[in-house]
């Protein structure tokens, strides 16, 4: 019985990791765009952040978007807090827009109204 335990022990151990994770394929790394608005939730979670914006356009109307951005993790090394973004703040985001022209994008990084800048985490 030992021995099979063990020898199970080793198969796992020798098995490569699998890390699942999905393809930033959705978004287009050729182009980059700016859209400044107002935050209406921002969702410090893993395997990736999400910033939710409402962007007015010249005629008006409001556009809702949502950014995806780096784990928790990767926006910790960046210098982010899970507080440091709250609904009604006025940002400005840079990122890579969705392929599909749907609103929403990977963000590579965002100021804040006082003109602190900080890396999105996205690729």
């Amino acid at each position: 019985m030992r021995v099979m335990i063990w020898a199970g022990a080793l198969l796992a151990l020798a098995a490569p990791p699998a890390f699942a994770h999905h393809s930033f394929a959705m978004f287009d790394q050729t182009k980059e765009i700016t859209l400044s608005g107002t935050v209406t939730e921002f969702q410090w979670t893993n395997p990736h952040s999400w910033l939710e914006l409402d962007v007015r356009t010249a005629s008006g109307a409001v556009e809702h978007w949502s950014l995806e951005s780096g784990s928790v993790h990767t926006l910790t090394r960046l210098g982010w807090k899970s507080k440091m973004v709250k609904p009604g703040d006025r940002v400005t985001a840079t990122l890579n827009p969705m392929k599909d022209g749907s609103r929403g994008g990977a963000m590579q990084s965002i100021v804040f109204a006082d003109g602190r800048k900080i890396s999105g985490g996205g690729r």
